[in-house]
């Protein structure tokens, strides 16, 4: 990553060497287009993002004021005032934007200033099904073309791996250039002298942040030093020579210092007594008040690279900016609101409005606030009732769906997992999975968790001669992963999602775990081979029963569980695959698509 460069200068003595360090002033990320590359590169290493990482791991007050903001940006998720008008686009709005998703892309726009989405086609390119977050700093722009335009990014899991030759990065098609079964929309603001990379809102604030770590560091190692140099040695019958001086070092070094006797010694050889050496220490008179006025620093210019109109609003206690009044802070949050967060909001929905639009949805998204209520409610500017519901985040009595629009948004809602009726369905079996099904085959390119529609009509539903209904959905087992497991098993493991056998046989035609099929081919059977060769995972039968008849088993609530036996005299007729299907990859021999590459 980007460090600041340490320049020494040196004066020498007759009887000394003193050496004083600087350390020069950190500078704007350096963006150069490389010969023999075909990605640009960010930063003189090629990994400013890093840089950018460390210094929000590094400085208390950065962390703070980007999660703050990330939190305010966000808010309470994503909404449209008119989601009563379109519930069917709504609900497909919803199913596509996950709250994580939407999260991570937050975050990544405020502490990397640019974020990404992979976009995933369906086979004939006409709907976009799904969307995942990648992060951003896995991704460098492809170099420009004639006309000036981006036409993909280069894919890579570490770019350090990239530059030791270890790993070589994948190409992926930007937004809308391609036939490709994903493609990757880069969501970054115009900067004047910026092409391919858009510098932080904060950049003027990192050489603070990097001044909160060194004072830290010095602190720290000030303490575990013990403060001062813990004794002084001094051998007074004359100099030994240089190697006999080294091992005496050694030896006292290894006798008195570590982790038990912190702190350090100065060894001082003399001819005799009387010119023994003498330690004198250099201390500032005033060095607690010095280090406390860097700190003091540091933190108001952070705030104000953040242009945070008071700390208040973040948690923050202070006593610079605006009072503590009522009034003051409502006057600070709807600034904070106006001149911080919409235009990132606005960044960020112009960005997801590209993907509705491509899907033929026209949804009025905005972000419900966070702002406190009781300022929401002060707002006097005239406004008519859409603006006002993005302004408060609440929607007015007159704007509210009518029964029958809330019974439809809520249908909608149910068909894409959104919602769960927790009273109307319980689990009646859960068993691995059998395969007895073709697959589809079409391309994506990374590790992903699929779509999940648990809610959705499934063919493997149905009714018992009794009239309750049933359904029958798939988790991925065990829910465990170990240190050296593939990215896609802990990805799985980790959204803990629930499938019709659709979902899954639509994961195994597009490339979710690229490169584990036969040959390390991009796409394979999910469905069959769950995490590819040697995989310890099976698909989880799970199968839901109505409480009672006329109703519809909602998946989501864990009440539903009982045992197969349970499943047979409730009359559920569970469809039986072939048993050597439902084994573990692990356990299967080595051959068709369980080859691994070479």
């Amino acid at each position: 990553m980007p460090t600041p460069k340490k320049q020494a200068t040196t004066t020498t003595t007759s009887s000394s060497k003193v050496h004083v360090v600087n350390l020069s002033s950190y500078t704007t990320p350096n963006i150069s287009e490389v010969q023999g590359k075909d990605w640009v590169q960010y930063g003189d290493d090629n990994n400013y993002f890093q840089y950018l990482i460390d210094r929000y791991n590094g400085s208390p007050t950065n962390n703070a004021l980007i999660n703050g903001v990330v939190d305010f940006v966000y808010g309470k998720g994503l909404d449209a005032t008119n989601s009563a008008q379109k519930p069917s686009e709504y609900a497909a709005m919803k199913g596509l934007f996950s709250k994580d998703c939407v999260k991570k892309l937050v975050a990544d726009y405020k502490m990397m200033g640019q974020c990404a989405i992979q976009v995933i086609y369906s086979q004939d390119h006409n709907t976009i099904v799904e969307i995942e977050h990648i992060p951003i700093e896995t991704l460098r722009a492809e170099k420009c073309n004639e006309d000036g335009e981006i036409e993909g990014y280069y894919y890579a899991k570490s770019w350090e791996e990239v530059a030791s030759r270890r790993e070589q990065p994948v190409r992926i098609p930007a937004f809308g250039t391609s036939r490709e079964g994903l493609e990757v929309l880069y969501i970054k603001p115009y900067r004047a002298g910026f092409y391919y990379y858009s510098p932080v809102d904060y950049q003027g604030g990192l050489p603070y942040a990097e001044l909160e770590e060194e004072i830290a560091n010095f602190h720290i190692n000030n303490i575990q030093n013990g403060l001062n140099p813990s004794m002084m040695i001094n051998f007074n019958n004359g100099v030994p020579s240089e190697e006999e001086r080294r091992q005496i070092e050694m030896q006292i070094a290894n006798k008195f210092s570590g982790s038990n006797n912190a702190g350090k010694f100065i060894l001082a050889f003399n001819d005799n007594a009387e010119s023994k050496a003498t330690l004198e220490t250099v201390q500032l008179s005033d060095a607690h008040n010095q280090y406390q006025f860097l700190s003091n620093e540091a933190m108001q210019k952070l705030m104000v690279a953040h242009r945070i109109t008071s700390p208040m609003l973040l948690g923050i206690k202070d006593s610079s900016g605006l009072g503590n009044n009522a009034d003051e802070l409502k006057t600070a949050s709807i600034l904070f609101e106006n001149i911080v967060i919409k235009p990132i909001q606005e960044m960020l929905l112009d960005g997801f409005e590209r993907i509705l639009n491509y899907n033929d949805i026209r949804l009025n998204l905005y972000f419900k606030t966070l702002q406190p209520l009781e300022f929401s409610n002060d707002i006097e500017t005239p406004m008519d009732a859409e603006t006002r519901e993005e302004e408060t985040g609440i929607k007015l009595s007159s704007q509210e769906p009518t029964d029958e629009q809330f019974d439809e948004v809520f249908a909608a809602l149910e068909e894409v997992g959104e919602v769960i009726n927790e009273d109307e369905w319980e689990l009646v079996d859960e068993r691995p999975v059998d395969y007895d099904a073709e697959q589809a085959l079409s391309k994506y390119a990374f590790a992903s968790t699929g779509a999940a529609f648990p809610n959705a009509k499934s063919s493997q539903d149905g009714v018992t001669e009794e009239g309750r209904r049933y359904k029958v959905r798939y988790s991925y087992a065990p829910e465990s992963t170990k240190a050296n497991s593939r990215e896609f098993c802990k990805k799985m493991v980790n959204a803990s999602k629930v499938y019709r056998k659709e979902d899954i046989e639509r994961m195994g035609g597009q490339a979710v775990n690229a490169g584990f099929g036969p040959e390390g081919a991009a796409t394979y059977s999910i469905w069959l081979y769950k995490g590819g060769a040697r995989c310890h995972h099976f698909w989880m039968r799970k199968t839901y029963l109505a409480k009672a008849e006329g109703i519809t088993p909602d998946v989501g609530n864990p009440n539903a569980e009982v045992s197969v036996n349970q499943a047979k005299r409730a009359g559920v007729d569970l469809e039986t695959n072939p048993k050597d299907v439902a084994k573990r990859p692990v356990d299967m021999p080595n051959e068709g698509f369980l080859k691994p590459r070479k």
